[in-house]
């Protein structure tokens, strides 16, 4: 059951009820638009992961800004974002239950769908799906460049299995998932860079033996926030599929810059609103945030603008604050913004966003994708 609003539209950030998600809506829209103008500067299309915001509205806003479509990672969120008004959605990801196969190819009938397979079974599940409804789904063949986790090997692997799809009715080899979600959080630039190089050469492997077997490549899609700069420069890379570079996170915060420094291409946009609870010392405060609000498998939350004031302790509605040798003094009701350590499960345990612009809320957008996905 959907919860209300924190707030309402038109009422200052201070009359927001906490704990509260806040997007920033100039930073947020600043990061829309450095992603899609570096897209445009290499002739590459963006097709943003929407299970960073799980919010139609906000995918609609990519799509205005130049996105070709989204990413979703659960049936569940391509049912959302095609309820919501996105007509092109990738589920990069395998989906194998026969159930969420049907709802797949019947989605198909209202929106152009696509899906990553990596096993020869679930090509035959989904031809048979998309026979019976009588539609065309798109299938990208994932590949392992590093992830370790899904994907068949480089090569000659691909090959055999772009070959079933191409043979198969109702279905179209569209091209190559190669995403590489491990490098994405690498410490230094060039540790980043180190990687996608690797994945790209595993990728022009791939696609020139699929070319010599006949079988054109037309899409490579993959990247992410933390690597888009060196599939931009790939030559091979046709899509990007980054998430979190609308919001920005802790995770995200913690890795350098090209220059050694932090990491700065993105703005943080997202907040976790809250206030103070209780004042037990000088240097101690309670805020009413805990683990209901944010995730913490990233480590602690930062304090937004106060880098003095530590996180030390969460627990379900609470965190402890530490004040580090400070001219800060806290009084019960001050509110203050926490940069969440990972942002796509902390969207997930929300209902709306309340979006602000300088200190007035603007939007109330629903997260209408959010939960464990099905």
């Amino acid at each position: 059951m959907t919860t209300r609003p924190a707030g309402s539209i038109g009422i200052s950030l201070g009359e927001v009820e906490t704990p509260a998600l806040l997007l920033d809506l100039d930073a947020f829209e600043r990061n829309l638009k450095r992603m899609a103008d570096a897209a445009v500067g290499a002739a590459l299309r963006v097709r943003p992961h929407s299970k960073s915001h799980k919010c139609p509205v906000i995918a609609l806003r990519q799509i205005d800004c130049g996105a070709v479509g989204v990413c979703c990672q659960k049936v569940s969120e391509a049912e959302a974002m095609v309820n919501g008004g996105v007509r092109d959605v990738y589920v990069c990801n395998e989906i194998v239950d026969g159930a969420k196969i049907q709802r797949l190819a019947a989605l198909a009938r209202q929106a152009r769908v696509a899906v990553a397979v990596d096993h020869p079974d679930n090509v035959k599940a989904l031809r048979e799906a998309a026979l019976r409804f009588g539609v065309e789904l798109s299938a990208f063949v994932e590949v392992n460049v590093g992830m370790e986790r899904c994907g068949v090997e480089p090569g000659e692997p691909v090959v055999a299995l772009a070959r079933q799809i191409s043979g198969s009715p109702g279905l179209h080899f569209s091209g190559l998932q190669a995403y590489h979600g491990k490098a994405q959080h690498l410490l230094t630039y060039n540790e980043r860079r180190e990687a996608i190089e690797s994945a790209v050469e595993k990728v022009k492997l791939t696609k020139s033996l699929l070319e010599q077997a006949g079988l054109p490549c037309e899409q490579i899609s993959g990247s992410g926030t933390g690597t888009y700069c060196f599939e931009l420069k790939s030559r091979v890379f046709t899509e990007l599929q980054p998430g979190s570079y609308i919001f920005m996170d802790v995770e995200y915060g913690n890795i350098q810059g090209r220059d050694g420094g932090p990491y700065r291409d993105f703005e943080h946009s997202l907040f976790i609103y809250t206030q103070v609870m209780s004042c037990p010392s000088e240097d101690r405060v309670v805020v009413d945030a805990g683990l209901k609000a944010f995730t913490t498998e990233k480590g602690m939350p930062w304090v937004y603008g106060m880098p003095d004031v530590q996180c030390v302790g969460v627990s379900d509605e609470h965190s402890l604050l530490r004040i580090n040798g400070s001219d800060h003094t806290f009084k019960l009701g001050d509110k203050l913004k926490l940069i969440p350590p990972h942002c796509d499960p902390t969207v997930n345990l929300h209902d709306w966003y309340v979006g602000f612009r300088e200190n007035r809320v603007e939007a109330l957008w629903p997260i209408t994708a959010r939960g464990p996905g099905y």
